[in-house]
């Protein structure tokens, strides 16, 4: 009979391909991104903290979007940084299992906060009259509490299905770990773990997605409805909110799609920038988005450049 040994190795293997030529190029790349992410995500932030007429419940979910973008890109380019610098490019074990747990959050927060955002601008724009009732400081924290706690319990238990499982490949497809990466590197049955995904993938991404478009339905047929004042309004609270859904839909969509069905089958280059897509846009373009689109924190941001 033949033996297998299975077990929890010490370290992982990443897959950079060759990078020897470019390293510094692209770490040099990297490290602006990440710089430029961090300059106009904590722009927005402050610039909402630090002026009160910005303490509304729409601000406040735009600040928590942006957090949570400062999140998820810290989860993955200081471990880019460090392995574009070294001649092999491995993550411990239990630092793999961390940055899983990060990324993964991260996507699922990203989906939960547009859908209190959603549910925002559909109580503001279909109840106007009962917005300030309904939309309190208590509901807010608990809204942002909720949308944060929901990813955090589900993923919690796919991710300890994710530990029990006994390893006998140490090589990740990608440049930085995900989930279903680790459970393919699994010899023994992993049937529960694939179908449970599938279960957390649509508990996370799609049970969201419905209650938005049901919300963005309604504040359409309100609109069609009423002045152009109102439209103007609406489409100006609105589109940076669906602009920055359908941007996440189709990149977190499209990685977990290509990579659950057909990895090997993709060059190398088309599997690297699928895979990082939902990574770096969102957290890139959000505050470009909200800054340029809202006119509110649009004057605020440029209001010290205007004085000088």
């Amino acid at each position: 009979m033949e033996n297998k040994t299975f077990f929890h190795p010490p370290y992982l293997t990443l897959n950079f391909a060759d990078i020897s030529s470019g390293r510094y190029i692209y770490c040099s790349l990297a490290v602006l991104t990440y710089i430029l992410i961090i300059v106009l995500n904590v722009a927005v932030i402050s610039t909402i903290a630090l002026h009160k007429n910005l303490h509304e419940p729409m601000y406040m979910f735009i600040s928590a979007l942006c957090i949570n973008g400062l999140y998820g890109s810290t989860a993955f380019y200081p471990g880019l940084f460090y392995n574009l610098l070294q001649d092999h490019q491995t993550i411990s074990y239990v630092g793999c299992l961390v940055q899983i747990f990060c990324i993964h959050t991260y996507g699922s927060f990203e989906m939960t906060i547009l859908l209190i955002m959603a549910y925002d601008r559909y109580v503001s724009i279909c109840n106007p009259l009962r917005y300030n009732t309904i939309m309190t400081l208590s509901t807010v924290f608990k809204l942002i509490a909720g949308a944060w706690a929901y990813p955090n319990i589900v993923f919690g238990v796919h991710i300890i299905l994710t530990v029990r499982l006994p390893l006998c490949q140490i090589e990740i497809l990608k440049i930085y770990c995900d989930n279903w990466s680790v459970v393919r590197l699994s010899c023994i049955d992993t049937t529960v773990n694939n179908i449970f995904g599938l279960f957390v993938a649509t508990l996370l991404l799609g049970v969201p997605f419905f209650p938005i478009v049901y919300s963005y339905s309604r504040i359409f047929r309100i609109c069609v409805k009423s002045s152009k004042a109102v439209r103007e309004k609406a489409l100006q609270t609105c589109s940076p909110h669906i602009i920055t859904l359908l941007n996440f839909m189709v990149d977190s969509y499209f990685e977990i799609l290509l990579y659950r069905f057909v990895p090997s089958k993709l060059p190398y280059e088309l599997r690297v920038i699928t895979s990082l897509q939902f990574l770096v846009i969102p957290p890139l373009l959000n505050p470009f988005i909200y800054g340029m689109k809202m006119k509110e924190i649009k004057a605020r941001l440029l209001e010290p450049f205007q004085k000088k």
